[in-house]
């Protein structure tokens, strides 16, 4: 919910705001700053995927529990709904506000939705490289054998650097809940929707069977180690 409100909403409300747009750059920062902010406050808690793509990832590289998969993945989708409903409310009061046209409301889309008319063949391999190494980062970023205490700032940066490459081609999703959440608010986008989740999970799959393949199975190290006091001693 919050990834699509603030990085959706960056994207619908404040880059093309006049005088003070923040452009590509101010979009992409957005959602990094977002992905590392979740990842430090629930990493610990839930794993921070907030992402299909990344769950199904985890799990073919061995890291999560493909019992939990379902679960997370209606969950992540309903979060993305549910920022985007909060993100509508707000930003339909605005002048001008329209859902339409290509990227309208933060949507995704290829050819004519595009937001550089980019083919379908363009915005799947941007979506399946970007996802790969997106997914990639997290997992060596996760390993116990990496340093501890960077994850959130590796992810979170990789993301605002996949989204620099992929917003011009397919308005960025690696996120099939991400698209999801604001096509339900733009008629255009559904029926392009399915590629958001087949590109997506494709490079994700990917990424966590090459993974497995070449780095073997770790232990998982979540991105913030929880502090826990040391129980008091009996006087």
């Amino acid at each position: 919910m919050i990834l699509v409100f603030g990085g959706c909403g960056a994207g619908v409300i404040s880059a093309g705001f006049p005088g003070v747009g923040i452009g590509f750059l101010g979009v992409a920062l957005a959602f990094g700053l977002t992905v590392l902010a979740g990842i430090y406050a629930m990493g610990h808690i839930s794993g921070g995927h907030f992402n299909p793509a990344v769950t199904l990832g985890a799990a073919t590289a061995g890291r999560f529990d493909w019992r939990d998969v379902p679960l997370y993945i209606v969950v992540q989708t309903l979060g993305a709904a549910a920022g985007a409903s909060l993100l509508y409310l707000v930003a339909r009061g605005g002048p001008g506000f329209s859902t339409a046209g290509p990227g309208g409301f933060a949507t995704n889309g290829y050819a004519e939705l595009s937001p550089g008319a980019y083919p379908l063949l363009s915005v799947g391999l941007v979506e399946i490289i970007l996802t790969f190494i997106f997914v990639t980062v997290i997992l060596g970023a996760t390993d116990v054998r990496a340093p501890s205490g960077f994850a959130g700032i590796a992810i979170g940066l990789t993301l605002t650097l996949a989204l620099l490459v992929a917003i011009p081609v397919s308005n960025a999703s690696l996120n099939p809940a991400r698209s999801t959440g604001p096509a339900l608010f733009a008629s255009q986008a559904l029926p392009q929707l399915w590629a958001f989740w087949v590109f997506p999970i494709i490079g994700a799959l990917i990424a966590g069977a090459a993974y497995k393949f070449l780095f073997g199975l770790a232990p998982v190290r979540p991105a913030v180690t929880p502090t826990v006091p040391a129980p008091e001693s009996g006087v």
